[in-house]
């Protein structure tokens, strides 16, 4: 279920910024401050290149979290708590005059120049309405495990394989994102799959090979933890945008894409085990 992306909203602390080009959308429960430290300087070596509002969006009850936002010049919304694709519409309301939106893991990374990258690639490309690039996988350390830069194999395989855009890699047109209503609600770990597949409609997909994010990989990622429940909502997502002839049969091709994810979520895991400890 998608809601309308307009209406007032309490923001708390902090003024918003006018005249950005970019909405950087944060959301975060509060409960891990030192990699949302870490987080909020990337986003702050990113004003170098880009002007960008960031709305870190988080439960009134996080007081360490949005005072240290507060600090990095964030916006301040309210957690519903209603489940992550709520809080990220609750960030997107805030926007004002800002044309492309970007999301960030409150443990995730942008990469030096990451946004000014898609920015680039969205301005020389007006028929594009999405723009991705490359993805660091990263352990806790920081330390990169394996790095996710599909390209053109992303997009064709969106529909029915993998998911291979990543969403703190990717940047959206605002305007095309709030045709499609933002996030549906009712889902937990596809909502960037279910939303990518419904902005085709409105332009195409650019991307770049090269790193603009980095993925920190733990087990308490939410993806990562859950990848069983994660591949089950990709699967009913990616039926439900299937031409209705072709859904009875996706289920053909939907268990060895599972299995394909699973041994590459191994692999990844196995890769972390073999780096030593740090400290």
């Amino acid at each position: 279920m998608r809601m309308p992306l307009t209406g007032y909203l309490t923001y708390r602390g902090s003024a918003i910024v006018a005249k950005a080009d970019i909405l950087v959308v944060l959301p975060t429960l509060g409960d891990r401050l030192d990699t949302l430290a870490e987080t909020l300087l990337a986003v702050d070596a990113q004003r170098n290149d880009v002007d960008l509002t960031l709305v870190v969006v988080a439960p009134e009850k996080a007081t360490a979290a949005r005072t240290l936002a507060k600090k990095h010049g964030a916006v301040i919304v309210d957690d519903p708590g209603t489940g992550i694709s709520e809080a990220i519409n609750c960030g997107l309301r805030a926007r004002t005059s800002e044309t492309f939106y970007a999301w960030m893991g409150d443990d995730d990374l942008f990469r030096p120049h990451g946004l000014r990258t898609l920015r680039d690639i969205l301005h020389a490309r007006p028929d594009a309405v999405l723009a991705f690039g490359g993805c660091d996988y990263i352990d806790p350390s920081g330390r990169t495990l394996a790095v996710s830069n599909a390209g053109r194999l992303a997009r064709f395989l969106l529909p029915w394989g993998p998911d291979l855009i990543p969403h703190p890699g990717t940047m959206v047109r605002l305007d095309a994102l709030e045709q499609i209503g933002g996030f549906d609600t009712q889902l937990r770990y596809a909502m960037d799959l279910d939303a990518f597949l419904s902005l085709r409609r409105f332009g195409r997909f650019a991307f770049t090979r090269e790193s603009v994010s980095a993925f920190r990989w733990h087990p308490d990622s939410l993806t990562v933890a859950n990848r069983r429940n994660s591949s089950l909502e990709s699967e009913a997502v990616k039926r439900r945008h299937l031409p209705a002839v072709l859904r009875p049969l996706s289920y053909l091709w939907s268990f060895p894409i599972r299995w394909a994810s699973s041994v590459a979520a191994r692999g990844i895991n196995a890769r972390a085990r073999k780096l030593p400890a740090v400290g």
